[in-house]
């Protein structure tokens, strides 16, 4: 019954995903970045995996299914000189619960302050940052079944305004009977309304400037709209088609509906060596028309370096198009 109450709640939040259906229209579109280079790398086809700290960004469901804890430092120069970090620690509290922390930042850079009078430069300097900081909690409801949430603070900063949101994410992920494949949902960035504010939005006014001997300096502020958070439904399947002794062939597919732009599919794979050597693959945003992201490729690197600790280097490319591509760097650790 609770299984069945969980997934009522699930398709009615898709509904009003669907309802909310309008493209570039959200505040934060840096929450729809993928996280994690092997989750990139298999083209983000991650929702029924998530069964490494990136698990937080894709299914908050999946980290009680961490055997260990796991810390993950991801590096990426992303497009048109940005910079996407992102940070992901799981605790495993138990066999059964976990906790885990992330933190995601989209930096724009910085560039010197101009104005009409001075072109040459005001001495200043401006910069831009997206930040979101997440707590999660995931719990095995049985062998086969877990759930996990989040709740996250998202903020985003131009120069001396900011706007800041609180959201939530809940995650599900059931593994069948059927050769153990995975099925994992995602709802993503159910929250509140962002606006931008700063003190170069204060200014004074005068309600009519044709009185004379009128208070014509009344402190007021210039008002600026508010937009949703980008909410998303991810849904997804995953299969080891392949598993010996020494090699794993898992393949998986994504289906994503997000409120600020069309509906799309993602797939890829993951081929390991021993789970030491990891080869991946994949496709993005699949049926999406005059979409530049395509196909991902990467690589993975699993070393224990004792029976407790153990180290993975990750690195995904991404095709961009005529954007270029993307190589994204990362580390994590067991322990």
């Amino acid at each position: 019954m609770k299984k069945r109450i969980l997934i009522l709640i699930f398709f009615a939040a898709l509904a009003q995903a669907y309802s909310q259906n309008k493209v570039g229209t959200t505040a934060a579109p840096f929450l729809g970045i993928g996280a994690g280079p092997r989750a990139i790398a298999m083209g983000g086809a991650f929702t029924a995996v998530a069964n490494d700290p990136a698990a937080l960004y894709w299914n908050p469901g999946g980290i009680s299914r961490l055997d260990r804890n796991e810390v993950l430092l991801e590096h990426t120069n992303y497009l048109v000189g940005t910079s996407y970090n992102f940070f992901a620690a799981v605790v495993a509290l138990d066999e059964n619960n976990a906790i885990g922390v992330s933190v995601t930042n989209l930096a724009y850079g910085s560039s010197e302050v101009t104005t009409v009078s001075q072109p040459d430069g005001t001495g200043e300097t401006w910069d831009a940052n997206d930040w979101a900081i997440g707590l999660t909690y995931s719990r095995n409801l049985t062998d086969r079944f877990s759930i996990g949430g989040t709740a996250k603070m998202v903020m985003q900063q131009i120069w001396r305004e900011s706007a800041t949101g609180y959201a939530l994410d809940a995650g599900l992920l059931y593994i069948t009977p059927f050769n153990d494949m995975k099925i994992g949902m995602e709802i993503a960035n159910f929250g509140t309304d962002m606006h931008m504010t700063g003190q170069d939005l204060f200014i004074t006014h005068n309600p009519d400037p044709s009185v004379a001997g009128d208070n014509s300096k009344i402190p007021a502020e210039y008002y600026t709209g508010s937009y949703p958070l980008p909410l998303i439904f991810r849904i997804g399947l995953a299969m080891d088609v392949i598993k010996t002794s020494g090699s794993r062939l898992t393949l998986a597919v994504d289906a994503l509906h997000p409120s600020d732009n069309v509906q799309t599919m993602n797939v890829g794979g993951e081929y390991s060596f021993d789970e030491f050597i990891s080869v991946r693959f994949g496709y993005k945003s699949l049926f999406v028309p005059e979409s530049e992201e395509g196909f991902t490729l990467g690589i993975g690197l699993n070393y224990d370096i004792t029976s407790e600790f153990n180290v993975k280097f990750d690195y995904g490319y991404e095709n961009y198009g005529l954007l270029k591509n993307l190589q994204e760097f990362g580390l994590t650790i067991g322990f």
